[in-house]
């Protein structure tokens, strides 16, 4: 599995999902440059993310629902606040319906990084940033970290796939 680390700081207000991949730093970036890489990982196994607006600009807007077994949609957004490829993103994480922010949810922060760690190796970090310790403990609650950790998960067999097609 891609995981290396798991992190919940309740002092720093941050869950932070470590991977590491045998693949080159703009290999990994493209699975978030394009919608529909993004889409093959994006969301765990049982819910699986659908990108319908993809704006990775600073500004830009990217829009997304993951949709569950029985055909439920949780919808989000992200507002794109930085992006310097092919090694950082910064994004304001929010939940919608029907591409309304949803006011009872939090809005967080979300940082991601991706760094050469050996030549033909990379890391990538995600690290999602609360409001405050109650958003923090909601999203937990939703399954975020569990949610997460097997998404980024999926990376290595998409990986894979292409190294056997070369």
């Amino acid at each position: 599995m891609t995981v290396t680390a798991v992190r919940k700081d309740p002092d720093r207000l941050t869950l932070t999902v470590e991977a590491e991949f045998d693949a080159s730093v703009e290999r990994i970036w493209q699975l978030w440059a394009d919608p529909r890489q993004l889409e093959r990982w994006w969301g765990p196994p049982a819910y699986p993310a659908t990108f319908t607006k993809h704006d990775l600009a600073p500004g830009g807007r990217v829009e997304f629902h993951m949709t569950g077994p029985t055909g439920d949609q949780s919808h989000g957004y992200w507002d794109v606040l930085e992006v310097e490829p092919p090694s950082r993103i910064l994004l304001r994480d929010g939940c919608a319906a029907d591409g309304t922010p949803l006011t009872d949810m939090p809005i967080n922060t979300i940082r991601v990084g991706i760094e050469e760690i050996a030549q033909g190796r990379a890391r990538m970090s995600i690290e999602i940033v609360f409001p405050n310790t109650e958003a923090m403990e909601k999203v937990l609650a939703m399954g975020t970290e569990e949610g997460l950790s097997q998404a980024v998960g999926q990376i290595d067999a998409i990986l894979a796939v292409e190294t056997i097609r070369h």
